[in-house]
């Protein structure tokens, strides 16, 4: 193989490996959660959390969902409902967080996306 093969390879395996990197709960996940969510989703008097029982405080609480089921389906960021409200693809008036201009950042969505992707852990 060649020296110019060679790069190549070592080129398409690091983007790669960068692209399956591992999100993980509690070094990605929890801090968007924390700075964009938990304010209303905080048992028992945060808004959110009245209206749906949806608390997001911690991992356990997540994956309970809220009184109408869970928000996140393992592995199927399409159809998870908490997906679907940050993206906005649940319609206007359901796009979270609700605060004017704290809609989360691509690198935020993206990250969400790949952890529920990925298998949802609490890691």
């Amino acid at each position: 193989m060649n020296r110019n093969a060679c790069f190549i390879i070592s080129i398409l395996f690091l983007l790669i490996s960068c692209a399956t990197q591992q999100v993980s709960y509690r070094n990605d996940v929890a801090p968007i959660l924390q700075s964009r969510c938990v304010q209303c989703h905080t048992a028992p008097d945060g808004s959110g959390y009245r209206a749906t029982g949806l608390e997001l405080g911690s991992y356990d609480a997540l994956m309970q969902g809220t009184v109408y089921g869970p928000v996140i389906i393992v592995g199927d960021s399409r159809r998870s409902i908490l997906n679907m409200l940050v993206e906005g693809r649940a319609g206007k008036a359901q796009t979270m967080p609700h605060q004017e201009g704290d809609v989360l950042t691509e690198h935020e969505l993206k990250l969400l996306s790949e952890w529920v992707n990925q298998g949802a852990h609490d890691n």
